[in-house]
């Protein structure tokens, strides 16, 4: 017969086996959370297999279902429709992913639970990922490829007057979100010499320390012909569905570099595919996509400006759990104190 002392306890469940064993939180990582829990607290570590992919497992397991039917907190990869419905008692979930978009339904967005996500977790390797993927272009690493693919010694491409060369602090960087992720990009690009420049939501919060200046998303439209690089880093919401329509790539310069490490739907990608056929774009640096995994059929595959990865840019072996339970153990105290928690989602704005 099961011990009232331990059914009254309140209850954590951790969903974090992630099939990715990158993703996959370890012994250590148990055994860090068991130690940090507060007293009249007990712990559930599901053992079955879930998905890290995007924000999380679309349909949940049979073990979590179970795990979280008696759950006050549920820490996972976003948190499947089925499992909040079912999970009555919850008061608090915390994704381990950055983007909440597939927690967002209507039951949640209307109830009292708390939603915090772990935006700013993946913020270094990612920043870093642009960086690299940017400096491919800027310093011409996509032609020499292709002559390496050709084993052709030609210097002509990086000489000749019209040279896509250049050095960054001769660039003018324009991030699109000036979160956790687009304030280590600013910080990065800053550092090498280059201005930066942030669209945020609410401009009237100021510019982080990393910007020259921040301005509102409205104001996008007068940025874009001055700005050599432009970097997504913004949450896929209804206002930023399609942000970067064909019109608004127009408005690019001919030598601009885009990277989106953010969401496909941010980008129109029909028109940025026409646009780096006709060579009015420089290249492209994408991590996200419309459809994921990027279908085989798509012409992004055969395009030499564009570089292409299948949303790899937060890995960072080793990196990953240590940064998300200094985030979670910090609001697992503060929930426990009634303080106010860290990265709180705006389920009205979506992020």
């Amino acid at each position: 017969m099961p011990d009232d002392t331990v059914l009254a306890k309140r209850l954590l469940v951790v969903d974090g086996n992630a099939r990715s064993r990158t993703w996959a939180i370890g012994p250590h990582d148990e055994e860090r959370i068991r130690n940090a829990a507060p007293a009249g607290w007990r712990i559930h570590f599901v053992k079955a297999l879930t998905s890290s992919d995007g924000d999380g497992p679309p349909v949940p397991n049979d073990e979590v279902m179970t795990a979280t039917s008696d759950a006050e907190v549920y820490f996972g990869f976003g948190i499947p429709r089925a499992l909040f419905l079912a999970a009555r008692r919850l008061r608090w979930v915390h994704s381990a992913a950055a983007g909440v978009g597939s927690a967002l339904y209507p039951e949640m967005v209307n109830s009292p639970v708390i939603l915090t996500n772990s935006a700013g977790v993946h913020a270094i390797p990612i920043a870093e990922y642009v960086v690299a993927g940017v400096l491919y272009f800027v310093r011409g690493l996509d032609i020499a490829v292709e002559q390496q693919r050709r084993r052709e010694w030609n210097k002509t491409p990086f000489v000749r007057d019209d040279s896509p060369l250049r050095e960054v602090s001769a660039c003018r960087v324009l991030v699109v979100g000036t979160g956790g992720i687009g304030r280590e990009v600013a910080k990065r690009f800053t550092a090498l010499g280059a201005s930066c420049v942030g669209i945020r939501r609410r401009p009237e919060l100021g510019a982080p320390p990393e910007f020259e200046r921040v301005v509102g998303q409205h104001e996008i439209d007068a940025e874009l012909p001055q700005s050599n690089i432009i970097v997504i880093t913004a949450p896929l919401t209804s206002e930023t569905q399609g942000l970067l329509d064909a019109a608004r790539l127009d408005r690019l310069p001919p030598d601009s570099i885009l990277a989106n490490v953010a969401r496909g739907a941010l980008v129109d990608e029909g028109a940025l595919i026409e646009r780096l056929r006709s060579r009015r774009i420089r290249g492209a640096v994408l991590d996200v996509f419309e459809t994921e995994p990027l279908p085989q059929e798509s012409p992004m595959w055969g395009l030499s400006s564009v570089l292409v990865s299948p949303h790899v840019s937060p890995v960072s072996p080793g990196r990953f759990w240590p940064r998300q339970l200094d985030l979670f153990l910090e609001n697992w105290r503060r929930y426990v104190a009634g303080e106010p928690l860290l990265n709180v989602v705006d389920k009205q704005a979506g992020y």
